[in-house]
């Protein structure tokens, strides 16, 4: 397994750091309250995929955030600098999960921490791609129309504070699965804690709509996109989970580990098609690597 990397933004300068050096304050919000924005983004042979969606991301986040992010030209260096890196350094093949991380900085705010790794994608990620993932679903305790009206909710936002997210997936993993499904109060299937759900049923393609104060995921969005390129329609919707199950298939997706199957919802089957699964993540750039 190659090394991680660590790019660091200095005066409007990109550098590679030493990932075993201090970076942080020890008062940066980033680490206080989790004050701040990530996007992740997969890279392999130094080619980034979705750039432009990532970054229009960030800067939504950034707006509601209260963020004035580094120029968009500067983060688009730091990302090409990252990758050129990691090509550098590592075998040929080998994917990453690019991360750019922008923090509020210490109090009274400023100036931002702004910084980028480049991790290899774990082993556990490239088996889920290929074998499927086991989801139990999970309340949010939230509306599907909750955080719509609700910005402090920062709904859509891909912030720092991802101690829910974790405890999601621990909680998962202790009860004997890969990843959670999160649902409304009102009975709807909205995301998982780090991928969106797309799932098919008559020939369309569907994912949660993003007015659910879901996060717009950028790998779904791009499914939908290339919806047609698979015989397929495209379009937005709300599911509950046991609709779900009456399906032609769903999926979790995201950056790192790409297109994965749901095998199991509840412990209830879904059927699971590694063709056209391994159809759809080849689409994003993802490989079924042993």
């Amino acid at each position: 397994m190659p090394d991680p990397l660590l790019l660091t933004v200095d005066d409007g300068h990109v550098r590679v750091a030493d990932r075993s050096a201090p970076l942080l304050r020890a008062d940066d919000l980033g680490v206080l309250r989790g004050d701040g924005i990530f996007e992740t983004m997969h890279v392999v042979d130094g080619v980034v995929f979705g750039i432009a969606a990532h970054l229009d991301r960030m800067a939504r986040s950034a707006t509601l955030m209260e963020l004035t992010p580094p120029a968009r030209d500067m983060l688009e260096r730091l990302v090409a600098a990252a990758a050129e890196a990691s090509h550098q350094a590592w075998p040929a093949g080998c994917e990453g999960a690019l991360r750019i991380s922008v923090t509020r900085g210490v109090e009274p705010g400023g100036p931002l921490t702004v910084f980028a790794t480049v991790d290899p994608i774990g082993a556990k990620s490239l088996r889920l791609r290929r074998e499927g993932v086991r989801v139990l679903t999970a309340t949010t305790g939230f509306a599907t129309d909750t955080k719509a009206g609700a910005p402090w909710l920062l709904g859509g936002v891909k912030s720092l504070s991802y101690a829910v997210n974790m405890a999601s997936l621990r909680w998962a993993e202790a009860n004997d699965a890969d990843d959670v499904l999160w649902t409304s109060s009102d009975g709807y299937a909205l995301e998982a804690p780090t991928s969106s759900l797309v799932w098919l049923a008559g020939g369309i393609l569907f994912s949660t709509p993003n007015e659910t104060g879901i996060l717009a995921g950028t790998s779904a969005g791009q499914l939908l996109a290339a919806a047609e390129d698979f015989g397929f329609q495209a379009k937005r919707a709300l599911i509950t989970p046991k609709e779900l199950l009456d399906t032609e298939g769903a999926w979790l997706c995201s950056s790192v580990r790409g297109v994965a199957g749901i095998r199991t919802l509840d412990g209830n089957a879904l059927p699971f098609d590694p063709a056209l699964t391994a159809r759809l993540g080849t689409a994003l750039g993802f490989a079924l690597r042993a």
